[in-house]
């Protein structure tokens, strides 16, 4: 069987060289080549999964602090208050069993002369923020409406 010169298509399929000058070349073992293909993909796979896991995360926390002021915002617009309370300003939500239902006031639980009413049950600390909502304020951050001793 003789190969023409001019059926370049066939030269490509054949695995020993055409030619006296080609170079010597040994067949692809295509098992081989498909799984470092394969293994590649994997790595680059797992490495872009682990990346888009940490966004999520970052979205879910973010998700879970904004429903956290959302449900902030709600008990305090269901509290009584008689001011109106300014933005940045910390403020503190007792619960009054008396009436059973949350009160708003400017007093924190160790800012009182002569202690708490004894209806009242200290909730959380909380503070406006520039969108309207509220944020609970941790317990561990310096309250703004505290006065400093000199």
């Amino acid at each position: 069987m003789r190969i023409e010169d001019t059926d370049p298509a066939r030269h490509a399929g054949i695995e020993y060289p055409m030619e006296v000058g080609a170079p010597v070349f040994a067949p692809i073992k295509v098992l081989e080549e498909k799984d470092k293909a394969v293994n590649v993909a994997r790595q680059n796979a797992k490495l872009e999964y682990d990346r888009i896991m940490e966004q999520a995360e970052v979205l879910m926390k973010q998700a879970r602090s904004l429903q956290a002021r959302l449900d902030a915002t709600e008990m305090v617009h269901s509290a009584k208050f008689s001011f109106n309370p300014l933005h940045g300003k910390t403020y503190h939500l007792y619960f009054d069993s008396r009436i059973g239902t949350n009160v708003l006031i400017q007093n924190g639980p160790d800012q009182w002369s002569c202690g708490i009413p004894d209806a009242w049950t200290y909730s959380m600390a909380v503070k406006k923020l520039g969108d309207s909502t509220w944020a609970v304020v941790e317990e561990d951050e310096p309250a703004s409406s505290s006065l400093a001793v000199r």
